[in-house]
Formats: C-alpha cells, sequence, structure tokens
C-alpha cells in the first residue's frame, strides 16, 4: 500500500513541474469571432512555450525560403522585443474608425492586438519572451543555413 502511495505521488509530482514547466511563459491566445449567420467562434489557446519547441522539429531545408528582408530583421525583433519587456502596458497603436477599432498593445508581457468591427472580433496575444525566442531560433537557423550551404 505504502509503495502504491510512493508511486502515485510521484506521478502527481511529475504532472504538477510538466504543468509548471509548460505554463512558465503564458499562454498564446487567439480569439476570432464572426458576427454573421454561420460565422466561425475560433478560441485557441496554447502554451508559449510549445512554439519555439516545435521549432526544434522543422526540417533545417524548410529554413531556404526565408526571405533575405525577414533575416535582416530578426536581430531587431529581438532588440525591441527585449526592450518592450522593460515597457509593461504601454499603447502603440489606438485607431477608432467609426465602428471599427484597431489596439496594439502591451499587457504585462505579452503583446496583444485587439480588431474590433461589426463583422468580427480578433484578438491576438503573445508573450514577448516567445516572439524573441521564436527570432533567436529563426536568426540560428539562418546563420547556421549560410555556415552549411544549401540543402542541409
Amino acid at each position: 500500500m505504502i509503495l502504491a502511495a510512493k508511486f502515485a505521488l510521484g506521478m502527481a509530482s511529475t504532472v504538477v513541474l510538466a504543468g509548471v514547466y509548460t505554463f512558465r511563459e503564458g499562454v498564446i491566445r487567439v480569439d476570432v469571432d464572426e458576427h454573421r449567420d454561420g460565422g466561425s467562434h475560433i478560441h485557441f489557446w496554447v502554451p508559449a512555450t510549445t512554439v519555439p519547441m516545435a521549432l526544434h522539429f522543422v526540417p533545417r531545408h524548410n529554413f531556404q525560403h526565408l526571405p533575405k528582408e525577414a533575416n535582416d530583421c530578426l536581430p531587431l525583433l529581438q532588440i525591441v522585443t527585449t526592450e518592450l519587456r522593460k515597457y509593461p502596458d504601454t499603447t502603440f497603436v489606438d485607431v477608432e474608425d467609426g465602428d471599427q477599432h484597431v489596439k496594439v498593445a502591451t499587457v504585462g508581457h505579452k503583446i496583444q492586438i485587439d480588431v474590433v468591427s461589426p463583422d468580427e472580433n480578433v484578438h491576438i496575444a503573445v508573450p514577448l519572451s516567445t516572439v524573441n525566442d521564436v527570432a533567436q531560433q529563426l536568426a540560428d537557423r539562418s546563420r547556421d543555413r549560410a555556415t552549411d550551404g544549401p540543402g542541409i
């Protein structure tokens, strides 16, 4: 009986630690609501750590098609996301035109994009650390591609 209790405690601890690790950087949230008959209502939440982790499984040859302009912007993206963490709760774009509204802001340590219109509402929130990690991985893969040559 004691052995079964120890095993259950070990399994429960493993599940809790895996959950804490998975959600440590937060959640990527995408909510889309179409306001029409038969419109879609998509609410997609995923742990932010899964995106950089998933990039490790993308074959290197798929990064050959990144435009040079995108590669040139990756270091800037890393700098911007690092610096934006110092300015939580800052609004960068807030445009209202009649019944349409677009807002881009940092909320805590996330970049949040909200679009509200009569046809649809779109809300996206991504942790800045996730954007930074993805930019870092893309930059690393880009450098690897330049040193390894095409096709590898």
